[in-house]
């Protein structure tokens, strides 16, 4: 006798394990279970965006599950894939920021970015997201669990419940490395 088909949850995490990456089949399922959360995320990140912006949520969906996909990275559960996924979102916009940047023409002088302008999740500006981003990889040299703090607050757009079940710290760890994580990132804006 076969085994009975696993629940679509169960299928969900092998395939996130890695059980079903080659599997086109699991794949679609995989994508069909997660679409929704990924729009909402691609939906956060290019809420204040500029008006006419070249990427619309379907397309940053598409493409970050295609950079998942050639990752062939395993999961350890759905919140992990989605955390990755807003990271992967991060870089795609981050890439079409710098893309746009070099075709620009000239440029402005620097503006003082406060960092309030930037927890709603991405900047008008490709010159502003470029460099948070900067600001990110510096603090991610330094305290790695900063940087991915700093990043599903600021990109995923989770909150300080959401942060303590995704970096499974307390509530008050995560209040107390958020003003750690202000004041690098500002300094480090500051200083560009």
């Amino acid at each position: 006798m076969s085994e009975p088909e696993p629940p679509p949850p169960a299928r969900l995490t092998l395939w996130l394990a890695g059980g079903g990456a080659e599997d086109p089949g699991a794949r679609a399922e995989l994508f069909s279970a997660v679409y929704g959360e990924l729009r909402a995320i691609a939906r956060q990140q290019l809420a204040d965006e500029r008006r006419g912006h070249t990427l619309q949520p379907t397309a940053l969906v598409h493409e970050s599950w295609l950079r998942l996909l050639g990752s062939r990275q395993a999961f350890a559960s759905t919140q992990e894939f989605l955390a990755a996924a807003a990271n992967t979102m991060r870089r795609v916009l981050v890439d079409h920021a710098r893309t746009r940047s070099r075709h620009k023409r000239g440029g402005g002088g620097a503006r003082r970015l406060p960092l309030d302008a930037v927890e709603l999740s991405t900047l008008a500006e490709p010159d502003q997201l470029l460099a948070v981003d900067e600001a990110l990889q510096a603090l991610e040299q330094r305290d790695p669990r900063l940087a991915e703090h700093a990043k599903l607050r600021l990109f995923a757009g989770l909150d300080e419940r959401e942060l303590t079940t995704a970096l499974g710290v307390a509530e008050r760890t995560v209040r107390r490395d958020w003003v750690l994580i202000r004041a690098f990132l500002q300094r480090h804006l500051d200083a560009g």
